[in-house]
């Protein structure tokens, strides 16, 4: 069928708030003498705090000398704080761009929650772009859950299979596949080292990719 709808994931793929987020908990880690590396990061990555919450590591570690509740939004400032510094990654908004003068419909799909990704998106200038934005807040299962792609891709008024995704992560991928949508993955420095081999294909980065092709990498 012919593509009629892209869906996007927003960490680690539109902007990187993964090294940030890991680096912020690797620093409380340290404080603590712990460690956190970028393994223990890879299990929080493309979905949500079920899979791996650092917050309640550090609190177990600790003998529960630190709250959960206040090391999580300790951590969260300072990843923001390392965010801010983050450009967009590589060719994404000229892709955006070029997407939308083709006339394709876009959404975000993304398992964080609605403030952190409507925020970000509006801050880095993009929100305009995009006429579906489907959260954490939108579903009652995140990736790798298909749910979040069907509903993003419903909202566009399109069959799952008249999308494409783009995703950096192993559990986006496998969201993706449970979709029956098309996946396109561009990881990022993390991500890159994890296995991605459900995708229909990996690309370095958003330049290695002109939107008027799309429809055949998809194939």
């Amino acid at each position: 069928m012919a593509l009629k709808g892209i869906i996007f994931d927003f960490d680690g793929l539109i902007i990187d708030t993964e090294m940030p987020g890991c680096n912020a908990w690797a620093e409380l880690f340290n404080q603590h003498g712990f460690s956190f590396t970028v393994e223990d990061w890879k299990k929080a990555i493309g979905t949500g705090p079920t899979a791996y919450d650092p917050a309640l590591h550090l609190s177990k570690l600790t003998n529960g000398l630190l709250d959960p509740q206040v090391i999580q939004e300790q951590t969260l400032n300072r990843t923001r704080e390392l965010i801010e510094q983050q450009p967009m990654l590589p060719g994404v908004l000229d892709f955006i761009i070029a997407v939308e003068r083709l006339g394709l419909p876009m959404a975000v799909a993304s398992s964080s929650n609605r403030d952190w990704v409507e925020g970000y998106l509006s801050k880095l200038g993009i929100r305009k772009f995009f006429k579906i934005v489907c959260t954490s807040n939108d579903v009652a299962n995140v990736k790798p859950d298909p749910e979040l792609f069907l509903l993003a891709a419903k909202k566009l008024g399109i069959a799952p299979s008249e999308a494409v995704i783009f995703e950096d992560s192993p559990n986006g991928i496998r969201a993706a596949k449970a979709a029956g949508i098309p996946c396109i993955a561009i990881p990022n420095d993390i991500t890159k080292s994890m296995d991605l081999s459900l995708a229909t294909r990996i690309l370095d980065s958003f330049l290695q990719l002109d939107p008027q092709v799309l429809i055949n990498l998809t194939k």
